[in-house]
């Protein structure tokens, strides 16, 4: 089984400056964050926070589904799924 994850810009530098990674054998959510730890050390540190949930500044998204909505770590993936991490962008209008 093989998934795409797209890393975004502020990311990039933790994950050698690829946009895209390729994930093998990653069944859920979990199990490609802890993948893209192993193979990029300090990503996951900006992902999940002391407690192991995921940051609230961070959406991950499965197929363009926030993965909150479905389990969140828990959220299996499937042969072919695309994981997008996003950081929350803050700001507004004055």
């Amino acid at each position: 089984m093989a998934i795409t994850v797209k890393i975004p810009a502020p990311l990039r530098p933790l994950a050698q400056n690829q946009s895209e990674v390729a994930l093998e054998a990653a069944n859920t959510v979990g199990a490609a964050v802890d993948e893209l730890g192993k193979r990029f050390p300090g990503l996951k540190d900006r992902l999940l926070d002391d407690k192991g949930g995921l940051r609230r500044y961070v959406n991950l998204f499965r197929n363009d589904e926030d993965v909150r909505a479905s389990g969140g770590l828990t959220t299996a993936l499937k042969d072919g799924d695309r994981l997008a991490i996003v950081p929350a962008i803050a700001g507004g209008s004055r």
